[in-house]
């Protein structure tokens, strides 16, 4: 698994007029192909008087899954270069419909290329990236007795709790860097006087 990926931060729409062509760039993050084939799909639905809804998605945080189509743009002038802008970025799990509406001025293939993979990078400027990192899920089970200063304590050290659920004992899932628990529970043990039971799950993607 990769350490960790970028992906957006939020839905959003970016707009810029090159030569009198107005290009929409629409950009959402995905969680699966359905989903990014869904979001272009809507897209061309709200553009159906568009000259052109081009799009490109990667999905995976290894990349898996890279599909790009230029919509009747000449072959390799649209779709291409959304991809190269979103593999340049490093992002994952986003999806971009880029809609064009001609303006009457032609750019040609050079001016086509340029016009396609910067909307894509403006519009990623102007919603803004996050990155989320690998972690290891873990369970602590502790007494009720020193739970919420446990709590407060892996809070407090920047700890992602996930989930507090009380019955018996208390169990905490926390997400920690896989290079941190031989440390955490070392600390764990000197924090609860050795009464705490540290269980190690799955691994996951969380905001790092």
């Amino acid at each position: 698994m990769q350490e960790q990926y970028r992906t957006l931060a939020r839905e959003g729409v970016h707009e810029t007029e090159i030569n009198r062509s107005r290009f929409i760039c629409a950009l959402a993050p995905v969680a699966t192909e359905q989903e990014a084939q869904e979001f272009v799909a809507r897209i061309r639905k709200e553009h159906p008087a568009a000259t052109h809804n081009c799009f490109a998605y990667v999905i995976g945080a290894d990349a898996a899954v890279q599909k790009a189509s230029d919509d009747g743009e000449p072959g390799g002038t649209a779709g291409a270069p959304m991809l190269q802008m979103l593999m340049r970025r490093e992002m994952r799990y986003v999806a971009a419909v880029v809609t064009r509406y001609y303006g009457g001025v032609k750019l040609g293939a050079g001016g086509l290329i340029r016009a396609y993979g910067g909307v894509v990078g403006e519009a990623l400027d102007a919603l803004g990236t996050i990155t989320r990192q690998r972690f290891r899920l873990a369970t602590v089970t502790v007494d009720h007795q020193r739970a919420g200063k446990l709590e407060n304590d892996l809070r407090a050290t920047g700890r992602a709790v996930r989930e507090v659920s009380y019955a018996e004992g208390v169990t905490i899932e926390i997400g920690l860097p896989d290079a941190d628990v031989a440390e955490f529970r070392a600390w764990l043990a000197d924090a609860t006087a050795g009464t705490a039971a540290l269980e190690l799950g799955g691994e996951a993607y969380g905001d790092a």
